[in-house]
């Protein structure tokens, strides 16, 4: 099963990753703790007012948002399947003074009792299910009535129909060579082996699901439609602006 294979990729020690990109737990916990909102990136401008609210992060990797999420007030539990992960993010919440709860696990055996005020993911989780169903329906009997999911993921344009090289304005180069209705597999490197500086890097198997997939299935689990939020390249001033690279999906219960 490509899951197992997913598991395996992120399970391999990649603690030097982590540091590569953001330092040691304790270097990272003192940036997080002199600004935890601008750490929440985009998304904070989804969230309302965390403090005392029990937040559910599916697939929080090295719990870089639970900690600034856990700094602002709010209850924050991990679900994600990476021992490695558990290992920085709990280094990093009590470098930072803070407690997550962390739950080494695979999500979809996640099995919560709907008292959640609010669950997210973000940036290149859905492409790890090959069963939204299974998925959608977990996050949805963890949230208790009323209660929302926020889902940040990279745009199906972007992931399943257009390819872009070069990196200025004037080279840069974009080239419709997907085919934005496969159900295929993709296999790729893991996300943090540019980070890793490994010869031999792990590889997962993705499903790039399209967005009308990814919006209908969730309405099929029970779940209303807030808002569907399409965005460009929002790292750059001049890349991209007229392609949508991101989304976000406004859920609730």
């Amino acid at each position: 099963m490509s899951n197992d294979v997913n598991k395996a990729a992120w399970d391999e020690e990649h603690l030097d990753a982590w540091i590569e990109r953001f330092g040691t737990p304790t270097v990272y916990a003192e940036k997080i703790k002199k600004d935890p909102y601008t750490i929440l990136g985009p998304l904070r401008t989804h969230f309302c007012d965390v403090s005392g609210k029990k937040i559910l992060n599916i697939m929080g990797s090295n719990g870089n948002k639970a900690v600034a999420l856990s700094l602002l007030g709010a209850n924050v539990t991990i679900v994600d399947f990476s021992e490695s992960n558990q290992m920085y993010a709990m280094q990093l919440a009590e470098a930072a003074g803070v407690s997550i709860d962390y739950k080494c696990m695979d999500v979809l055996a996640f099995q919560g009792k709907g008292d959640f005020d609010l669950a997210f993911a973000e940036m290149g989780i859905l492409h790890y299910f090959t069963d939204l169903s299974h998925f959608y329906n977990t996050v949805y009997t963890a949230l208790m009535d009323g209660g929302e999911f926020i889902i940040r993921d990279f745009h199906p344009i972007s992931t399943k129909l257009i390819s872009s090289r070069g990196t200025t304005a004037k080279v840069r180069k974009h080239k419709i060579d997907g085919d934005y209705f496969s159900k295929d597999l993709i296999e790729k490197n893991v996300s943090y082996s540019k980070y890793a500086g490994e010869s031999d890097v792990a590889r997962v198997y993705l499903r790039n699901w399209t967005l009308g997939e990814i919006v209908t299935e969730a309405t099929r689990c029970g779940f209303k439609v807030n808002a569907l939020i399409e965005e460009p390249n929002l790292s750059s001033d001049v890349f991209d602006k007229g392609i949508p690279k991101t989304f976000v999906l406004k859920l609730f219960k």
